[in-house]
């Protein structure tokens, strides 16, 4: 699965064949949403929200990152790749929300998309710092997310169910951060 943040449409560099100057201009559109204002997405009630998909993907040691390993806990899943400008603008906000409502009962995973694998990330991860969890993505789990454009956020509350889908785009800071207040704040 190729997966490509150029607007709404999934974009594979190896199907199609643009100038230069269009790649360009799509770049420059990229580092301006940067600026924008991000999306927001609704809290779903609690009556509503559904089961989670499962991950079962691997960390950089090796071990499994599964849903369970999270209950009782808020999980931002964030599905990135190196390569994606909005996904790397976002990695020092949920480092940051990592940092401040990690005590309280927030985990923040990435789960890379990359084709390269670990090739790719973990000289990423060494120059960047990254202070939360990454695991390696694979088709499956960005089918049972439904992720056609990155960056593509969620939030999952302490039972395991998707309690918010921020799709195909840079996050409102603001409204993510509300977001997973809102959810700490369940019981």
């Amino acid at each position: 699965m190729k997966i490509r943040p150029v607007g709404r449409a999934v974009f594979s560099m190896r199907s199609h064949s643009l100038p230069v100057s269009v790649l360009i201009l799509a770049l420059s559109g990229l580092l301006n949403s940067a600026e924008q204002p991000g999306l927001r997405a609704p809290l779903l009630p609690a009556n509503q929200r559904k089961p989670a998909p499962e991950l079962g993907l691997e960390d950089s040691s090796g071990k499994t990152a599964t849903m369970e390993n999270y209950r009782g806990k808020v999980l931002l899943l964030d599905f990135w790749a190196t390569w994606c400008t909005g996904c790397k603008h976002e990695i020092p906000w949920f480092a940051a929300f990592q940092s401040s409502y990690g005590d309280k009962g927030l985990a923040v995973v990435g789960v890379s998309l990359d084709d390269g694998g670990w090739k790719v990330v973990k000289p990423f991860l060494a120059e960047t710092k990254v202070p939360y969890r990454i695991v390696l993505g694979n088709d499956a789990t960005a089918q049972r997310y439904g992720i056609s454009n990155m960056p593509d956020t969620f939030l999952i509350d302490r039972q395991g169910r998707l309690a918010a889908a921020y799709k195909a785009g840079l996050v409102d800071r603001a409204d993510i951060e509300a977001n997973i207040r809102a959810l700490l704040s369940e019981q």
